[in-house]
């Protein structure tokens, strides 16, 4: 498989297309971390895992943007067990020079992946509380 191209600037590499197929398709996995390299741009899949929120956490640099497709799991109100798909920015301060690039990226991305209803961006690790994203996807406050 090649290149597929997302849009004129930026492409996605056929390991990332398999990444989130995987993650969409036989859910052994939760979590694809993805950053940008060369030029023209291409996103490569740079963790592919089922991480708990804590691990997630973890695998985020603090220097540098990431794009991330995270399942979370949680319960609802009524104490169904419930699944989310996020798109994340990950976006610290530090990386405010890739800020355009991983912008476009990250739109591009909300495109294709019409399934993800869920898009933030995150500055600190704070910005990814669990109870944050929780409340996101039950649409509390």
């Amino acid at each position: 498989m090649t290149e597929a191209p997302l849009s004129s600037m930026i492409s996605l590499s056929s390991g990332c297309l398999k990444a989130l197929r995987d993650l969409r398709e036989t859910r052994q996995i939760n979590t694809v971390v993805m950053h940008t390299t060369g030029t023209p741009q291409v996103l490569v899949a740079e963790v592919e895992a089922n991480l708990t929120h804590d691990e997630l956490l973890q695998a985020l640099p603090e220097r540098e943007p990431r794009l991330i497709v995270y399942e979370l799991s949680f319960a609802d109100k009524d104490g169904a067990h419930r699944h989310e798909r996020l798109l994340i920015l990950w976006m610290p301060p530090a990386a405010a020079k890739q800020q355009d690039d991983y912008t476009r990226a990250y739109d591009t991305l909300k495109d294709a992946l019409a399934d993800v209803r869920i898009h933030l961006t995150a500055r600190r690790p704070d910005h990814l509380a669990y109870q944050r994203l929780v409340a996101l996807a039950t649409g509390t406050p």
